[in-house]
């Protein structure tokens, strides 16, 4: 397996190119570009960013062949289809120089989305405003965020169809996503915690303090 299959996973936190690989994951077979532009409801020429961003992180492959059945002259030229790439599993267990290159990767994204709310923010906020704009970046990407006694739950893991295949890799890339988000944004006062459990992700963030 190539570093770069693995770190590919972190590209699944954009929303659309998330559900574009859920829905080419769950066919079980190729699908053309049409197909899954309308299977997720995104224009065709942005589901064809989106998969051929797929194909450039190991995470589709593409073949082509003719849908009608037709050979010869005047079949026409074959369609080009999409396709689950090889299983990724056990990265974690198996290779540390992947589990490194996914961490990496992980932690960027996590950066990208403390910058964003930074952004979201403004200059020198206070901590509740920089809560919110952390809170809607976590939203966006999927997470379900809730406030609790101890600090922050996410009800929903954006990977979870991935998480109930390769759970290890998954959750650590998750925990990898907020390390990143939240060094940066030490005036939270808050710190990532591996702690799975039905229902919700497998990292929630915790008061600094907290258990």
């Amino acid at each position: 397996m190539k570093q770069s299959d693995v770190a590919g996973l972190a590209s699944l936190a954009e929303p659309t190119r998330r559900a574009l690989y859920l829905y080419v994951r769950d066919q079980g077979t190729a699908v053309s570009r049409d197909e899954a532009a309308a299977g997720v409801g995104v224009p065709r020429h942005q589901a064809k960013f989106h998969l051929d961003k797929l194909v450039g992180d190991g995470l589709l492959e593409v073949e082509f062949a003719r849908r009608t059945g037709r050979q010869g002259p005047g079949a026409g030229r074959p369609a080009k289809l999409y396709r689950m790439a090889r299983a990724i599993a056990g990265a974690r267990s198996t290779g540390q120089p992947v589990a490194e290159a996914l961490d990496r990767a992980a932690r960027d994204r996590g950066g990208e989305l403390a910058g964003l709310a930074r952004q979201e923010a403004g200059d020198d906020p206070s901590r509740a405003a920089l809560l919110v704009a952390v809170r809607a970046a976590l939203d966006e990407e999927g997470y379900q965020t809730r406030a609790d006694p101890s600090g922050l739950t996410l009800a929903n893991c954006p990977f979870h169809a991935l998480a109930a295949e390769h759970t290890a890799l998954i959750c650590g890339m998750n925990l990898a996503i907020m390390e990143g988000l939240l060094d940066p944004l030490d005036a939270l006062g808050l710190a990532p915690v591996l702690d799975p459990a039905d229902g919700r992700c497998c990292v929630r963030l915790a008061s600094a303090g907290g258990s």
